[in-house]
This record gives structure tokens, C-alpha cells and sequence, in this order.
């Protein structure tokens, strides 16, 4: 199997109005270990230096970095810096199931779960930024008919959105609510995610939000694709007996090397890259860049 090796740089700087007194931060900026990625170095650089770090495990098994700042500032800036390996993932020719089948199987029953239904149940009800409404369920009802596979079904849904959905920088934000994207059809990668994400859970599937980046140089054969130069996010389906299937509507295509993942959860409030509380600040100003160099 192939591999690309690529060298990120993620920036992230708060100018603010007024001293922050004190704040805990709460920062997704390392890579996940898989067997289709490897993090080769990750350094993560803050301006002021924390009083307090600490390395966890979050609920999702992402890498969390927290921090505590307990000296007045007006500026924060974070930088991290890592080298990833990304392998080409196996062509998937194994059939799953019936996307009725895995439904059910997902359901409340009276029965033992296996322990990868466990983990794929916290992924299929609402979570903050994805309620689940009859209009997602009526948008998506032609990309599943009785009997087709989950992963069809998936990947249908996937090109539905593409094609019907505009990409608009600008005209959107973490709050706008999802049936407001469906009505206009226009957003970013988050809600391209979001919306894939009510709409499989809406028919009773289980489907995780991953954030990450993009490759930012074009190869030679093929065009800049949509999110590069910023974190991106796409979809990952619970497909048996396969397992997970990573797939990015907002460029219409499954997940490989072009791909570096960051983190997984629920929706976009699991993995946000920064966040936290603070005490004071005033207006703020957010400055985010994102350089992805293939080495």
C-alpha cells in the first residue's frame, strides 16, 4: 500500500479586547493513531506559556492537550506542528448489510450487544449540534430502498449532498441550525458533516464527525479540493461487517491519503480544535491558518 507523508502546520491566535484574569482551554490538535495513519512528531507551542498542562484521553479516545492560564493576557496564540504518515486505505469489495438490517440491529433490543454495536449506539442518537427531524429523514428516503447496503445507501447520500448543496464560505457558523442549511443548501464542510450525520441517524444508522485536514498542494492529475488550507471535516458510517467507512460529502468522494484525521465524536462540539472558558476578554478577534506540505 501507498503512503504520503505530509508536514502540518496549524496556527491559532485570540486578540482580546480586555485582559483575560483566567482560562481553561481544552485543545484537539493531535493526530489519532490508526492503522492507516502514524503521528512521526507533534509539538504544540503556546504564547503565554500555561501555568498548567496536561496530556488525556478524552471519551471519543482522542488526544486532548488541557490548559490552564492563570495571568492576565490579551492575546493567546497556539501553534502545533506535527508530521503524519497516511497509508492508502484497502478498497472495500466486501458486501455489508442491508442498511434495514443494521438499523435494527442498532435499535433498543432485548438481546447482548457486541462491543462494536456498543461503541456505534453513542453515534446514532441526537447530540447538540445534530437533532434528528423528519426532514432529514424525508430529504435522504430515496438513497435508501429496501434491501440496498448500508454503504450504498451511504455513499448515495454522500453524492446526493454533493451535488445538491453549495459550497459558501462565510454564510454559515457552528450555530446555524441544520434545517436552515437544508433549506438553503448552502455551507461549509462542517455543515456538509452535520447534515450527512442527521440524515443517517435519522433512518436509524450510526455516523461519527471527524475532523481534520486536507493535502493543501494539488497533485499534478487532480484539482484543489474543497476545505483545503483550513481543518476539514467529513463522515464516518458504521458499515458491518466492514466497520467504519470514512467519506467527505462536501467533496464528494471517500476518504484516502488526501486526509489527515485529527479527532472524532459526535459532532463538532466533541472535536473543536480550541475551546474552553474564560474569565473576562471582552470582544475577541480569531485568526486561524492551516498549512498542509506533503515532505
Amino acid at each position: 500500500m501507498s503512503s504520503v507523508r505530509y508536514r502540518i502546520k496549524h496556527e491559532t491566535v485570540y486578540d482580546y479586547g480586555a485582559d483575560v484574569v483566567h482560562a481553561h482551554q481544552l485543545l484537539h490538535l493531535t493526530p489519532r493513531q490508526s492503522p492507516h495513519q502514524e503521528c512521526l512528531s507533534h509539538e504544540v507551542e503556546l504564547c503565554p506559556v500555561p501555568g498548567d498542562r496536561s496530556e488525556d484521553v478524552d471519551a471519543f479516545g482522542n488526544r486532548v492537550i488541557r490548559i490552564e492560564l492563570d495571568r492576565p493576557h490579551r492575546h493567546l496564540e497556539v501553534t502545533a506542528e506535527m508530521q503524519v504518515n497516511v497509508r492508502e486505505r484497502a478498497t472495500v469489495d466486501a458486501k455489508s448489510l442491508p442498511w434495514e438490517r443494521v438499523r435494527d440491529a442498532l435499535a433498543y433490543a432485548k438481546r447482548p450487544r457486541t462491543e462494536q454495536e456498543l461503541e456505534a449506539s453513542r453515534y446514532r442518537v441526537e447530540s447538540p449540534y445534530v437533532h434528528l427531524k423528519n426532514a432529514f429523514a424525508e430529504f435522504a428516503a430515496d438513497c435508501f430502498p429496501r434491501g440496498r447496503s448500508v454503504l450504498a445507501c451511504a455513499d448515495t447520500l454522500m453524492k446526493k449532498l454533493h451535488d445538491e448543496l453549495t459550497y459558501a464560505p462565510g454564510e454559515t457558523y457552528v450555530g446555524t441550525p441544520l434545517l436552515d442549511v437544508l433549506e438553503s443548501r448552502r455551507g461549509v464542510c462542517q455543515d456538509y458533516s452535520h447534515l450527512m450525520i442527521a440524515c443517517l441517524r435519522s433512518q436509524g444508522l450510526s455516523a461519527r464527525y471527524v475532523s481534520g485536514y486536507l493535502r493543501t498542494i494539488p497533485r499534478p492529475d487532480a484539482p484543489q479540493l474543497v476545505g483545503a488550507d483550513a481543518s476539514h471535516a467529513w463522515v464516518s458510517v458504521y458499515v458491518p461487517p466492514i466497520g467504519w467507512i470514512d467519506l467527505d460529502p462536501t467533496n464528494g468522494m471517500r476518504v484516502g491519503t488526501d486526509h489527515i484525521t485529527l479527532a472524532w465524536g459526535r459532532d463538532f462540539g466533541d472535536v473543536s480544535p480550541l475551546r474552553g472558558v474564560i474569565v473576562g476578554g471582552g470582544q475577541h478577534t480569531l485568526r486561524v491558518g492551516v498549512t498542509v506540505e506533503v515532505v
